[in-house]
């Protein structure tokens, strides 16, 4: 019997098998399915794709894409904005698999697109949030509770110097007692890093990558920061065979179903974070999930590495702002990606906030 610690809200591993990214491909006489480069609901079959520099709030349709990224360079500022995803189930939910616009707009455009699709054999929508890293910067922020220790430089509550370029922000990892893996941020290791775990790394220049410790992402003159949390959920574009195992308490310690002091459930809430071929940071949480459905969406949403991070109700969230004229973010401009998240906008800005969490800023003005 493994003594779990509950009042840090629960946590410890879990996952299983595969889904192929596909794009659903419109031709004169039949339905294709085959990789591709994303491109706006403005650009036909068989053209150039363009950057889709849509207004606030706009949304992206309706033509069926899983997400497979693009591996093409370009010079553009921004990245080209996501295809649509093909729904896992049919008849899909009301806007399912289309991208809205979230939080302010950096240099006139989007970094952060939403959307909404229901796993493999689930009935509940889980939240999906793509973010431009051509127009955001990240940035780790660390707590007294994960990783412990301090002082640190960024912690919560984000201060108005930060809130001024602050687009959206979203949960890190387990404790660090359960999650069987490193810290590392201000020229000081928190906690020994681990090779081979999963890692999420940010960069001096506010760049981010994700990837396996040693493999994907080591350790250079340029790097800022590096949360671990357990080991890969994605690998080379296809769930890991970690996620698909039916071991899903590895993938951490569950809540119950109304409380964290009894038996924990394999479908509960999760969060995992991806980088995409084309380098846009992915972020998907939702209710009643298991690891395979949570590497599942990643991979819909084109990512072809990614992680596991925070599970159980209280710890999940991603929130985004726009402040509009008031130029700061706050709570009060702050919106969830999914309603039912515990926490959201105001979590952030609290001095309480004990956790480590990720910034996405604007890239002109936040530097690690």
């Amino acid at each position: 019997m493994i003594a779990i610690d509950y009042s840090a809200a629960t946590e410890k591993l879990m996952y299983r098998p595969a889904v192929l990214r596909a794009c659903l491909l419109i031709g004169t006489s039949a339905l294709l399915f085959s990789s591709c480069t994303p491109a706006s609901s403005h650009t036909l079959a068989g053209s150039t794709a363009k950057p889709f520099a849509a207004s606030k709030g706009s949304s992206i349709g309706p033509s069926a894409h899983p997400g497979a990224a693009s591996t093409t360079t370009t010079t553009e500022p921004n990245l080209s904005a996501p295809a649509p995803l093909l729904p896992f189930t049919s008849p899909a939910i009301a806007g399912e698999g289309i991208w809205s616009s979230a939080g302010r707009l950096v240099d006139g455009l989007p970094a952060v697109y939403e959307t909404k699709l229901v796993p493999p054999g689930g009935k509940q929508p889980a939240g999906i949030a793509w973010m431009d890293t051509k127009l955001l910067s990240a940035r780790l922020y660390s707590g007294s509770k994960s990783p412990g220790g301090g002082p640190y430089k960024y912690t919560a509550p984000i201060q108005p110097a930060q809130a001024a370029s602050l687009v959206a922000a979203f949960n890190g990892g387990f404790i660090m007692s359960v999650a069987h893996g490193g810290y590392y941020t201000q020229g000081r290791v928190i906690d020994p890093l681990v090779p081979g775990a999963a890692s999420l790394v940010i960069y001096s220049d506010g760049k981010v990558d994700v990837g396996a410790w040693g493999s994907d992402v080591k350790m250079t003159p340029n790097v800022a920061s590096v949360r671990q949390n357990l080991v890969p959920l994605v690998a080379a574009g296809q769930p890991t065979a970690a996620a698909a195992s039916p071991n899903w308490q590895s993938w951490g310690a569950t809540c119950g179903a109304n409380s964290c002091t009894g038996p924990g459930l394999e479908y509960q809430w999760r969060s995992a974070v991806g980088i995409t071929a084309d380098g846009a940071l992915v972020y998907v949480t939702g209710p009643a999930t298991d690891p395979l459905q949570l590497a599942q969406l990643l991979v819909r949403a084109g990512a072809i590495r990614g992680m596991e991070l925070d599970i159980n109700p209280y710890w999940t969230v991603f929130a985004t702002y726009d402040p509009g004229q008031s130029v700061l973010a706050a709570p009060s401009n702050g919106s969830k990606l999914l309603s039912a998240t515990t926490q959201g906008p105001a979590t952030f800005f609290e001095n309480w906030w004990a956790r480590d969490f990720i910034t996405m800023s604007e890239r002109s003005t936040a530097t690690n």
